[in-house]
């Protein structure tokens, strides 16, 4: 397993498939790079797409200090300079999304093109999930946070369909303390005074019926970041690109549009 050494001297592990122009895949909370399993090559056909086990994840470092998504946003360059890739089309979904704001906002020399699914600008601008939801994931026990999670991710229908096993659901194997450091670092993130400085072109996507990233957070960050525009995909819960993956990887390969040349 290849690693990169963050400013902090943590190692993070990352993972390069494909070739051509390089697309960076951000994955969701407490989710190491497995999270784009299902729908990775749909990209890996036109990309050299990169991933990574973010701190606390996977093989990459776990380090029982504060974690940040803006501090997540430093991992990803330092995997990116160790890659000697100066510039990379981002895909953040959920607290990737996050995570690509940073990134984008912070290092607008590296970002060609974003893509930002299923997130929100955070902090008190951003819609929260709603109340009963919250208390209903905070009360719940393992089982019952997999079986709302599940929920919260597909629909019945697809559930029904398609058994499992899920790549989206967490790692298995975080220590508790990174667990709660990327809870943290989640619901701490506010990205909202940085916004209007991304210079990148900007897709947000979005399901209609995602309670878990309530829908109305796609409008927030498609006015406020230059040049972005927003896609709702009717239907979709959280996990839109895999449920709905024909139509969203079409959709984001579509504005990433033809690689630049060398």
């Amino acid at each position: 397993m290849p690693y990169a050494t963050a400013p902090d001297g943590t190692r993070i592990a990352y993972q390069v498939q494909g070739a051509g122009f390089p697309l960076v895949l951000l994955a969701g909370q407490a989710n190491n790079h497995h999270w784009w399993d299902p729908v990775r090559a749909d990209f890996d056909a036109a990309r050299r797409t990169i991933s990574l086990d973010y701190r606390g994840t996977g093989d990459s470092g776990k380090p029982d200090l504060p974690y940040t998504t803006r501090g997540f946003a430093e991992d990803v360059i330092a995997v990116l300079d160790h890659l000697g890739i100066a510039e990379a089309d981002v895909y953040g979904t959920s607290m990737g999304g996050r995570i690509a704001q940073w990134l984008a906002a912070l290092r607008p020399g590296r970002v060609r093109r974003l893509v930002l699914g299923c997130t929100t600008p955070g902090g008190p601008h951003s819609v929260p999930r709603d109340r009963e939801l919250r208390a209903a994931l905070a009360r719940a026990d393992e089982e019952t946070f997999r079986a709302l999670l599940l929920d919260l991710m597909y629909t019945p229908g697809w559930l029904a369909r398609h058994p499992g096993p899920y790549a989206t659901l967490g790692d298995p194997l975080m220590p508790p303390h990174a667990r709660r450091h990327h809870l943290i670092a989640s619901h701490h993130h506010d990205a909202w005074d940085v916004l209007p400085g991304i210079k990148a072109p900007t897709l947000v996507v979005h399901g209609t019926d995602d309670r878990f990233n309530p829908t109305a957070n796609a409008a927030l960050l498609a006015a406020r970041i230059p040049d972005a525009r927003a896609l709702l995909l009717p239907g979709a819960r959280h996990a839109y690109f895999e449920e709905f993956r024909e139509e969203a990887s079409a959709a984001v390969l579509d504005f990433l549009g033809a690689p630049p040349r060398p």
